[in-house]
C-alpha cells in the first residue's frame, strides 16, 4: 500500500509550499483545505513536478468533529498516512472585548483542538506501522505572551510544549514528532490576522514562505524536534529565557499598540 503525506492549510502559504517539498521528493500527498477551488489550482501546480497521486478533501477544520470527520474520509478512501503536517491555523488581533463573539474559541479549536484530534488518531496508526513523521506548525509567538494576540499565541505555545512532550514520548517507536516555528513570514497571514503593519513584517526578518516550508521539511525528515526559521529569529527565541516575563510581554503589547496607532492614521 502507498504511503501518503496529508497536509492541512494546503491551499497557501506554508502549507502550499511544504506539499510542494513532498511532491518534488514524489510522495503522494492528500491536500486539506477548506477551498476546494483552491486546492484544485495547488493540484494542477503540483503535477508538474509529481507523479503520484493528490488527493484532495475540502472540510472546516475550525469545527468541533473535524478531525474524526477527516480521519474518516482518509480510511474511507484507503490512504495510509505515513506523514502528518498540522499547518491550518488562523490568527486574531484585537483587544478579546473588542473581538467578534466566538472568534477565540473557533480559533483554539483549529490551533489546538483540532490538531490535537489529528495527531492522536493517526499517530495510532502510524505506530502499528512502526514509522512516521509528524510536524506541527507553531509559531516564534509560541516562545512569549502576546497582548492583543492572546489566544494566539497562547495556542502555539500548546502547539510547541504538545509536539516537545509527545517527541518524547514516542522515542525509539519509529514514529517522531517536529514542530516548526516560523517568524515573520511572507504569506497572507499577517493580513488575515490584521497584524500586516507590524514593523517586523518587513525588512530582515521576514522570510519566504518556501524557505520557511523546506526548512521545516527536512527537519521533519531528519527528526529534529524544534524548527526555528532564521538566525535573528533563533537569536530572538533563545533571548526571551533571559529577560523576565513581564518584559516580554510589555514590549510585544507597545509592539501591538504601535499597530493599533497606525491603523487609526493610515
Amino acid at each position: 500500500m502507498q504511503s501518503y503525506a496529508l497536509v492541512t492549510g494546503a491551499s497557501t502559504g506554508i502549507g502550499r509550499e511544504i506539499a510542494r517539498c513532498f511532491a518534488k521528493d514524489q510522495i503522494p500527498l492528500i491536500l486539506v483545505s477548506r477551498q476546494m477551488e483552491m486546492l484544485e489550482k495547488v493540484r494542477f501546480d503540483l503535477m508538474e513536478v509529481s507523479k503520484q497521486p493528490i488527493e484532495l478533501i475540502s472540510i472546516d477544520l475550525s469545527h468541533p468533529q473535524a478531525a474524526g470527520e477527516l480521519c474518516w474520509r482518509t480510511e474511507d478512501l484507503g490512504l495510509e498516512v505515513e506523514y502528518l503536517v498540522n499547518n491550518a491555523g488562523f490568527g486574531n488581533f484585537g483587544n478579546v472585548q473588542d473581538l467578534p463573539e466566538g472568534k477565540d474559541e473557533e480559533l483554539l479549536q483549529l490551533n489546538t483542538v483540532t490538531l490535537t484530534g489529528l495527531t492522536e488518531r493517526f499517530v495510532s496508526k502510524m505506530l502499528e506501522q512502526g514509522r512516521g513523521r509528524i510536524l506541527n506548525v507553531a509559531s516564534t509567538a509560541a516562545f512569549q505572551p502576546i497582548p492583543n494576540m492572546a489566544a494566539y499565541a497562547a495556542s502555539k505555545a500548546y502547539v510547541l510544549h504538545y509536539s516537545e512532550a509527545l517527541a518524547e514520548e514516542l522515542r525509539g517507536t519509529g514514529v517522531t514528532v517536529s514542530v516548526l516555528c516560523p517568524g515573520p513570514t511572507a504569506t497572507d497571514f499577517g493580513k488575515r490576522a490584521g497584524v500586516e503593519m507590524l514593523p517586523f513584517f518587513e525588512g530582515p526578518l521576514v522570510m519566504t514562505s518556501d524557505r520557511v516550508a523546506r526548512e521545516g521539511y527536512l527537519g521533519m525528515l531528519a527528526g529534529k524536534r524544534i524548527i526555528i526559521n532564521g538566525r535573528l529569529n533563533q537569536i530572538g527565541t533563545f533571548s526571551n529565557r533571559f529577560s523576565p516575563r513581564w518584559l516580554s510581554c510589555w514590549i510585544a503589547g507597545q509592539l501591538m499598540q504601535s499597530v493599533k496607532r497606525r491603523g487609526q492614521t493610515s
